[in-house]
């Protein structure tokens, strides 16, 4: 009888939880019910806030916060079951990734803070759940992430020729996927969405640039691409991994954007998440032939237009025309993680993380 495994996660949008119900036989993903689940509009502002303004979210929003959260993401997970029409004692695991607060893993005291009361979440669904998923990485030296890109090698690697998966959510992470015996790399480019989010958010009060078409009808300001492109962290070798309380409008804002259109401005920020991916891409997968997109930017035409531009010898194209949703495969890897975790398995790779070693990922709330 087949084995069930739900994977919960919310990016930096901060929109909502994706959820999946999946399984993995014959070492293959079937995807068979997908569920997107709004957060109440107050709780999306109150964690916006949290992650805007660190200080000032003290240990009694904290605490509500992560209850809050949990309680979603047991609502969404119990949503994905009514939709699969599948008995709930079917499902072996759910694994989930939570609500990121906070990634610091290069500070004195390295951490990566998810909340989504996980045991709220057993409870509530009378199923195992899987959390915390970065803490055993970071414990081993890593960066806790990202934690993706084991995921794709399961997927991809079989593959004849070399590949890279991008991933393009808030932030963008590209996995590198060799053929033959060399290891799989991967690690955060730098911002995806993130920047032209809260950009249109502050200019136009939209929640994101559709299909990016603000930013195709404006101009690259090329001295301020300049300047942003010269940050550290794009030269920064990996293992890296970076968020939005690195990259967000204090970020962009230390940088000379009075005077300009902000139309001019959302372009050129377009334009650094395509240039910063592209450069990533060249100088560490080098030998690659296809790039395989995934997430939330595979719906931004502008921002695909200018990375096959910058790309034109390699295919560039959706992880759909290989069958797999681009917009579910997130929350499909944390489905696979928590089998992995159940089973005693590793899920990290140190080759991406720089963990010391491979590590089972993740604390197991009983039902």
């Amino acid at each position: 009888m087949t084995d069930y495994y739900i994977g919960l996660i919310s990016g930096t949008s901060m929109d909502g939880i994706d959820a999946v119900l999946a399984s993995f036989e014959n070492e293959s993903l079937q995807l068979h019910t997908t569920h997107a689940h709004a957060y109440p509009e107050e709780l999306r502002r109150l964690l916006q806030d949290a992650i805007s303004n660190p200080e000032a979210c003290g240990l009694p929003r904290l605490g509500m916060l992560d209850r809050w959260t949990g309680e979603c993401f047991r609502d969404a997970a119990l949503a994905v079951i009514e939709k699969g029409a599948v008995d709930k004692r079917r499902v072996a695991a759910i694994g989930s990734h939570g609500q990121t607060l906070q990634h610091r893993p290069n500070s004195e005291h390295p951490f990566s803070l998810q909340i989504g009361d996980a045991a709220t979440i057993a409870a509530g669904t009378g199923i195992t759940t899987v959390a915390d998923f970065r803490r055993a990485d970071i414990a081993a030296g890593g960066q806790g992430a990202p934690l993706v890109p084991p995921f794709h090698e399961w997927l991809f690697r079989a593959q004849d020729a070399p590949s890279v998966v991008l991933n393009i959510g808030g932030i963008a992470n590209i996995t590198s996927l060799p053929t033959g015996d060399e290891p799989v790399i991967g690690f955060d480019t730098g911002p995806g969405n993130t920047l032209l989010d809260a950009w249109i958010s502050a200019q136009r009060n939209l929640p994101y640039d559709d299909n990016g078409q603000w930013a195709a009808s404006g101009k690259v300001i090329d001295a301020l691409l300049n300047s942003l492109a010269a940050d550290d962290y794009f030269s920064a070798a990996p293992p890296k991994s970076t968020g939005f309380e690195y990259f967000n409008l204090d970020w962009l804002n230390a940088f000379d954007t009075e005077g300009h259109d902000p139309v001019d401005v959302q372009a050129t920020l377009c334009e650094l998440s395509a240039v910063t991916i592209t450069a990533a891409i060249r100088k560490h997968a080098a030998t690659t032939r296809e790039v395989h997109v995934c997430g939330g930017g595979v719906h931004n035409g502008d921002l695909l237009q200018r990375i096959r531009r910058d790309l034109p010898e390699l295919r560039v194209s959706s992880t759909q025309e290989v069958g797999l949703d681009p917009d579910w495969i997130e929350a499909a890897a944390f489905a696979w993680l928590a089998m992995r975790t159940s089973n005693n398995q590793s899920g990290n790779l140190p080759s991406v993380t720089g963990a010391s070693r491979k590590v089972v990922l993740g604390a197991i709330h009983s039902s």
